[in-house]
């Protein structure tokens, strides 16, 4: 056997012995990321969905013009000043641009004609209704926003029954199960049962009407989904191993509902939380709408809808602000969350 022994100091290598190898077909590649806490993967996910964005700043804005508004436009909610009736917008500084000027249309069956009460009426000149005024006089700018602390108020009011009410119904049910699952459902399904209109009424005939009736309302029937909700969830985590763990450790009962299991699904029901804030708000707008809501002169925005629609043709102006604040409440609460779905919701976590 011959055997060939080669110099490695010998060899040497040519400019086209090797090639580079196509990056793209690299397999087992490491990736280095960095490292995120909860709230800044939540904050992430939050930014990325435009229309939670847009509607957490539109709820921002709304809450600050619901503060200042009423206390800068010079009038109060109850104001009436004689002769300044069904007066069209006007804005400073802006009618130089030929709109909100005042200006207004009349229709009729036979004619059309253009006015503006601000100059055909004498000492109107320095009068000014951003939002114009309504059939006796009051400026719906304030009243707009008076009627929008209702509505976030009735917001907090849905908040507040559905985590201290709702959650901790659907959590004690749905842990204890058995004979307390049982009768407890049967009082959801009867309380359920009684149509909220019909509550309502009853409240009223007891209590006078008011924003308390409507608040005595919500708290007896808002949280019925919420329970719901929680009563699914803890079936799905009570028999889970942490949960027998800390059993095993000797934990209470109350102690596993409210320290081991709410914390993990905190977030989902938070988010149903939220959903349920627009039917509440439109629940008070319906029921101050049919007049068996908010009493005059207190503002809410289902009662500007009511009287404005009975003015709708002669002065349609009235109308328009206190349903585009109404739609952009419920459509910025709806967008909020949507996008706190989207960033707390385990489910919804990219694979």
């Amino acid at each position: 056997m011959i055997e060939s022994q080669v110099d490695l100091n010998e060899i040497k290598f040519q400019a086209d012995d090797f090639e580079w190898a196509d990056k793209k077909s690299q397999v087992g590649q490491q990736e280095v990321y960095i490292r995120e806490s909860h709230f800044q993967q939540f904050l992430r996910k939050f930014k990325r969905n435009k229309g939670s964005v847009f509607g957490f700043y539109m709820i921002l804005i709304i809450i600050l013009l619901a503060i200042v508004g009423p206390m800068i436009s010079g009038y109060t909610y109850n104001q009436q000043i004689t002769g300044n009736e069904s007066m069209a917008p006007r804005i400073q500084g802006v009618e130089k641009l030929g709109i909100f000027d005042g200006s207004q249309t009349m229709r009729s069956s036979t004619a059309t004609l253009e006015i503006n009460k601000y100059k055909s009426q004498p000492g109107k000149e320095n009068t000014y209704y951003w939002f114009g005024s309504d059939t006796l006089g009051r400026d719906i700018f304030t009243r707009t926003w008076e009627g929008t602390r209702i509505s976030l108020y009735i917001a907090l009011v849905a908040v507040v029954v559905d985590i201290f009410v709702g959650i901790s119904y659907g959590l004690i049910s749905g842990y204890f199960g058995g004979k307390v699952d049982m009768v407890m459902q049967r009082i959801i399904e009867i309380i359920n049962g009684i149509p909220s209109l019909v509550i309502v009424t009853l409240l009223i005939l007891v209590l006078k009407p008011g924003l308390l009736s409507i608040t005595i309302a919500i708290a007896l029937t808002g949280w019925i989904g919420m329970a719901r909700v929680a009563r699914a969830q803890i079936l799905k985590l009570k028999n889970l191993e942490f949960v027998l763990a800390a059993k095993t450790l000797g934990a209470n009962s109350w102690t596993l509902i409210f320290k081991e299991i709410l914390p993990n699904i905190f977030a989902q029901l938070i988010i149903m939380s939220m959903f349920s804030i627009p039917n509440a708000i439109f629940t008070e707008a319906f029921l101050a709408f049919i007049g068996i809501g908010i009493p005059m002169p207190m503002a809410s925005l289902g009662s500007l809808i009511s009287d404005s629609f009975k003015s709708f043709l002669a002065a349609p102006f009235m109308i328009v602000p206190p349903v585009l604040v109404l739609a952009l409440i419920m459509l910025s609460f709806n967008l909020l969350a949507d996008g706190l779905r989207d960033g707390l919701d385990p489910t919804m976590k990219e694979v």
